[in-house]
């Protein structure tokens, strides 16, 4: 080991074989655990490069897992997949697809290439509520990510035509028929269905799905708690021979679902593997024991909505000792000018020690204009 782990951590990363769940906490190096763990992997030769799959939700995850691994590992390596689940996918279907009609050569819609194909086939498709005369616009960007909802949850068009049952509901299930086909006729795919048609592959072509499933002997996922269905089906039928399956996971952290599914996800992993080996990292190597505790109250308010109810796991912060704890303030302003003024005069020397956190771009505004009368240098 090239770094100096806790008892925690060390537990999680020389686990040898079957379904490992790390429930790690903000600040308790999940990012570490994942690479020590593929070093390990390799070191102890359990795997060769090209049988780890690692798979993360962001390409910034990724580069940051994939940087780790390069200042340590030797050469030749760089057979193993670092990736996102979309990457994966893509890959894979670029790979497999034509054994389904796809088109391997297919191009990638972003979402303002969706709409713009949407709109350009507007007048072709079966539509009347919701191709509004005075606007036929209106709802092209709801139903497109409606449709992805859909993919999300492996619902077919024929699927979803066979359930509706209101009039507007059947058009809408016809609409997203008629766009799959469109889409079909242009060569070209959605991000939803790059995880959607890897699927299918793996359920409806059982050689493939084997060849995959002999390959990866040790499969990591990083932020499990935001996988949705589809993405949690794949795992299961390509860990399924190996059952060497290590996820990562806090449903306090959930950024793409809502947190009753987050902790539904680790709930289904645990009642899919009931061999598993549960870590929980609670060591905090990030903040002081004050915020560390006041974010912990906050939180709570999600209850019973928690891992910490649903499955009785203590997942309680603690700092690293010596750390100094932190203060925690609470201030109200009648006015956002007012907010960032007083928070420019808050802020003296060594400048690189401070953070504002702000809910989006627009919001950001105010303190940067507070901060540069005040002189202090900005980075936004």
């Amino acid at each position: 080991m090239d770094k100096k782990l806790n008892t925690q951590q060390l537990e999680a990363v020389k686990h040898k074989s079957g379904p490992l769940l790390v429930i790690a906490g903000a600040g308790t190096g999940k990012t570490t655990v994942i690479t020590e763990r593929i070093k390990y992997l390799l070191a102890q030769k359990l795997a060769k490069p090209d049988e780890i799959l690692a798979l993360t939700f962001t390409e910034k995850a990724a580069a940051e897992m994939q940087d780790r691994l390069d200042e340590v590992m030797p050469l030749g390596y760089s057979k193993m997949f670092i990736g996102t689940f979309h990457s994966f996918c893509e890959q894979f279907l670029r790979d497999e697809g034509i054994n389904i009609g796809l088109d391997y050569e297919f191009d990638l819609l972003t979402e303002v290439d969706a709409v713009a194909l949407f709109k350009k086939n507007i007048y072709k498709f079966t539509l009347d509520y919701y191709r509004p005369l005075g606007n036929p616009h209106k709802f092209i960007e709801a139903i497109l990510k409606h449709f992805s909802r859909l993919k999300d949850e492996d619902v077919s068009p024929d699927q979803y035509i066979k359930f509706v049952k209101e009039p507007n509901d059947l058009e809408l299930a016809h609409l997203y028929k008629e766009w799959e086909q469109v889409k079909a006729d242009n060569s070209v795919l959605e991000f939803a269905d790059l995880i959607y048609y890897t699927l299918h592959i793996l359920i409806n072509r059982p050689q493939i799905a084997k060849k995959y499933q002999e390959n990866f002997k040790y499969i990591l996922v990083d932020e499990y708690q935001d996988t949705n269905y589809a993405q949690n089906k794949i795992l299961e039928i390509l860990a399924s021979k190996h059952r060497n399956i290590n996820v990562v996971a806090d449903d306090d952290q959930a950024v793409y679902r809502f947190r009753g599914a987050a902790v539904g996800n680790v709930l289904s992993f645990l009642d899919i593997y009931k061999d598993v080996k549960t870590v929980v990292l609670t060591r905090n190597y990030r903040s002081g024991q004050k915020i560390l505790d006041a974010a912990y109250k906050l939180i709570s308010n999600n209850n019973p909505d928690r891992l910490e109810v649903k499955a009785n796991i203590d997942k309680k912060l603690i700092a690293l000792s010596g750390k100094p704890e932190g203060e925690v303030s609470f201030q109200k302003f009648s006015r956002g000018e007012d907010e960032a003024d007083w928070i420019a005069s808050q802020i003296h020397d060594n400048f690189k020690n401070y953070a504002i956190l702000v809910r989006s771009n627009s919001q950001a505004e105010p303190f940067v204009k507070a901060l540069e009368r005040a002189g202090i240098p900005v980075q936004f």
